[in-house]
């Protein structure tokens, strides 16, 4: 059993900066691919960046790709998603996953999933 809980969102002003974290309790934090969705109001929940097990490999969208970066910290087991250049379509509620898989884009490829924090971007 894995749980999660996610930190750091907030209300921005376009182009602006957040950094999301996703803190992880229980062991063996490292077997775990961990990726990043959103939620849009009235809309469905949408992939935006994975980071597999050792960090080596990571996937984005290709609307954050260049502005987001996702990473990790196996240590303190935390995962991490750094946001630039903050677009109004950004604003979502961010959810933190944990998955077995190595590496995951897909919703029900996930196991584990945080309560999400929601990002705000004023225009």
């Amino acid at each position: 059993q894995v749980q999660l809980v996610e930190s750091g969102g907030g209300l921005v002003q376009a182009g602006g900066s957040l950094r999301l974290s996703c803190a992880a309790s229980g062991r063996a934090f490292g077997t775990y691919g961990m990726g990043w969705f959103r939620q849009a109001p009235g809309k469905e929940r949408e992939f935006v960046t994975a980071i597999s097990q050792s960090g080596r490999t990571t996937y984005y969208r290709p609307s954050v790709k260049g502005r987001f970066t996702i990473s990790r910290d196996n240590g303190k087991n935390t995962v991490y998603l750094q946001m630039n250049s903050l677009k109004p379509e950004d604003t979502a509620v961010y959810y933190c996953a944990a998955g077995q898989r190595e590496i995951a884009t897909v919703r029900n490829e996930y196991d584990y999933w945080g309560q999400g924090t929601q990002v705000t971007v004023s225009s």
